[in-house]
C-alpha cells in the first residue's frame, strides 16, 4: 500500500509510530518535532480516516496530535469552544470500537471541527453573537448527526463572523480570527475559523456554511479546497439560517479527495475517483463579469494558474452573460434582507433558544446590527416586501437559472473559471473602510462577494482550489462552478484540476520545524 505522499506502508506505520510516541508524551514543546509534522499532522482526511479504520494509529493518539496543533494555533482564535476532555473520550470509544471488530464508518475516528452555526446536542452554538452565548441545543443538526453516524468525531465549534453576515471574521463578540498565512490579515467569512484550523492543520477536514460565500471566500483566502455543493445536496436543518433558498453547509479540506470523502460520507457514494485527463476538458471565462478590476497580484496569479491549466490540454472558452449582472442585482442581496428575520425566528423557537429576534438583534454587535437592521425595518432602503420578494421568486430566480442552464448547454463547458475573490485577504480592520482595487475604492464586501455570489444565488455547486500565492505569501484561489446537480463530476474534475494547479506550501510555521531545525535533526 502507498498513501497519496508516496510513503510505502512500512515507512507509514514507523513514522506514524514515532509520532503516536511523541503525541502521547504531552510535552507542549514537542508539539512540532519532525516526526509528528511529517506523518499525523500532514496526513489528507483520506489517510487518517484509512490508517484508523486499518489500526496503524489509534483514535486517541490522533485526537491527542491534533489537540496539541489546535493549542498550538489558538492565537488564531478559530475555535469558540473546544473541550479536549470530550474529544479524547469520544477518541477511546473509537478505539474500543474498533478493537471490539465492530463495523466502521468511513470518518471512524476523525475529528472534524463544526462551523459554530450548526446544532450540536453536546456543545453550544453561539452563531457567533452574545445573545446565543449559552444556547445549548437538544439534538444534532442532521448533518452532524450523519457525520457522526460516519465515525467522525466533533473536534470543536469554530468562530465565525457573527451571525454570518460578514466577510471578515472580525467577530466583534468573539474576537477576531486570523489569518495562518499572515496573523495580521482576515481569514474569510463567514466560516473564517473552519478555514483556518484547517489551513493550520489543526484537522484535515471541516464543516463550513455557506449563504453567500461563506465556504469559497475563506477557502480562497486560506489557501484550501471549498467545496459549496448544489444547494439541498447536503442538509441544513438546524443551522442558524439567512435564507432558506441560499443557505448550504459543505466542507474545507487540503485536498480533492477529502472532499469527495466528506460527499460520499453524506451521500452514500464512492470515496474514491481516478484522476481524469484534462486534455479536451473546456471551461468556460466570463472576462467581463469575473476578471474586471482584480487587484494586481491576483490578476497575475490568476493568469498563471489559468496557462498551467491549457499547458495539460484545458480548453479555455470566451464567452458571455450579458444578463448576470442585472440578474444578480435582483436577487442574491434582495433575498437575504426578506428572509433574515422570518428564518432566524423559526430557528429561535423551533430550536428552544429562549431568546427572540428582537432580543437577539438588540445584543448583537454594532456591526452587524447595522447591516441587518435596515433589511427588517419596514421603509428603509433595504426592506424587501413580500410582493417584491414573490416576484423575485417566481421571476428572478428562475430567469438567472435558466440562464446557466442555457449557457452550459450551449457552450458544452464542464464549468466556469475566474478568480474567487477580487483581492487577496486585506488586513484585519479594514472592513470599517472601503478597499482600492486597481486605483477604484469599494467596500470589502464587493471585492469579497462580486465574484462568488452568482453561483450560490443561482443554486450551483462551486468549487475553490488554490491558484498560487503572491509576492507577499498570501494565497489566491480559482473557483470553478458547474452546472446544477453536477456535483460528482465536479469533484472528479476537481482531482485532475488540482494536479494541475499544485498544492500551495503550508502556512508559516503550521508545520515546523523551520528548515535550520530540519538540518540539525
Amino acid at each position: 500500500m502507498t498513501n497519496d505522499n508516496s510513503m510505502t506502508r512500512r515507512q507509514f506505520v514507523a513514522q506514524t509510530a514515532a509520532a503516536v510516541a511523541l503525541s502521547g508524551s504531552g510535552a507542549p514543546g514537542q508539539a512540532h518535532a519532525a516526526p509528528l509534522k511529517e506523518t499525523l499532522l500532514a496526513l489528507t482526511a483520506t489517510q487518517a480516516a484509512r490508517a484508523l479504520r486499518r489500526g496503524e494509529i489509534s483514535a486517541e493518539s490522533y485526537a491527542s496530535a491534533l489537540l496539541a496543533q489546535c493549542k498550538r494555533g489558538a492565537s488564531l482564535n478559530a475555535f469558540i469552544t473546544l473541550r479536549r476532555d470530550r474529544v479524547l473520550e469520544a477518541a477511546r470509544a473509537c478505539d474500543r470500537k474498533r478493537t471490539a471488530g465492530a463495523k466502521l464508518g468511513p470518518l471512524h475516528g476523525l475529528p472534524i471541527p463544526i462551523k459554530d452555526s450548526v446544532n450540536t446536542k453536546d456543545l453550544p452554538t453561539t452563531a457567533g453573537t452574545p445573545a446565543l452565548r449559552n444556547f445549548q441545543p437538544s439534538e444534532d443538526a442532521p448533518l452532524v448527526r450523519a457525520l457522526r453516524e460516519a465515525g467522525a468525531i466533533v473536534l470543536g465549534k469554530t468562530n465565525l463572523h457573527e451571525l454570518s453576515y460578514g466577510y471578515t471574521s472580525n467577530n466583534h463578540a468573539f474576537g477576531a480570527i486570523h489569518n495562518p498565512y499572515d496573523t495580521t490579515c482576515i481569514p474569510g467569512g463567514s466560516s473564517g475559523g473552519t478555514a483556518a484550523a484547517i489551513a493550520y492543520h489543526m484537522a484535515p477536514l471541516g464543516v463550513a456554511e455557506d449563504t453567500e460565500g461563506s465556504i469559497r471566500v475563506p477557502a480562497a483566502l486560506c489557501g484550501l479546497a471549498g467545496f459549496r455543493p448544489t444547494t439541498g445536496r447536503y442538509p441544513t436543518h438546524a443551522c442558524a439560517p439567512i435564507s432558506p433558498l441560499f443557505d448550504q453547509v459543505g466542507p474545507h479540506a487540503r485536498s480533492v479527495a477529502d472532499l469527495l470523502l466528506f460527499d460520499a460520507a453524506l451521500g452514500g457514494g464512492q470515496a474514491t475517483a481516478s484522476t481524469k485527463l484534462m486534455k479536451g476538458v473546456r471551461l468556460g471565462v466570463i472576462r467581463s463579469f469575473w476578471f474586471s478590476g482584480l487587484d494586481a497580484e491576483t490578476e497575475r496569479v490568476t493568469n498563471a494558474a489559468l496557462a498551467r491549466l491549457t499547458a495539460v490540454g484545458v480548453e479555455l472558452v470566451e464567452g458571455e452573460l450579458p444578463e448576470l449582472k442585472r440578474l444578480i442585482e435582483l436577487t442574491t442581496d434582495p433575498v437575504q434582507n426578506h428572509d433574515v428575520k422570518p428564518s432566524l425566528t423559526r430557528y429561535l423557537a423551533e430550536f428552544h433558544s429562549g431568546v427572540t429576534f428582537e432580543q437577539l438583534l438588540a445584543q448583537s454587535s454594532p456591526d452587524v446590527r447595522k447591516m441587518i437592521e435596515p433589511a427588517v425595518t419596514p421603509g428603509s432602503h433595504d426592506f424587501v416586501p413580500d410582493s417584491q420578494y414573490d416576484e423575485i421568486v417566481r421571476v428572478h430566480l428562475p430567469a438567472l437559472r435558466t440562464m446557466y442552464r442555457d449557457y452550459f448547454a450551449r457552450s458544452g463547458v464542464a464549468a466556469i473559471v475566474f478568480p474567487a475573490t477580487m483581492l487577496p485577504a486585506p488586513k484585519i480592520g479594514e472592513e470599517d473602510m472601503e478597499v482600492e482595487v486597481r486605483g477604484r475604492r469599494m467596500p470589502l464586501d464587493e471585492a469579497m462577494a462580486r465574484n462568488i455570489a452568482p453561483g450560490s444565488t443561482a443554486g450551483l455547486p462551486g468549487l475553490v482550489l488554490p491558484a498560487g500565492l503572491t509576492t507577499s505569501g498570501l494565497p489566491v484561489a480559482l473557483e470553478f462552478d458547474g452546472p446544477s446537480g453536477a456535483d460528482r463530476k465536479m469533484l472528479e474534475l476537481g482531482l485532475a484540476l488540482e494536479a494541475a494547479l499544485g498544492k500551495l506550501p503550508p502556512p508559516p510555521g503550521a508545520l515546523a520545524p523551520t528548515a535550520a531545525q530540519s538540518a540539525a535533526s
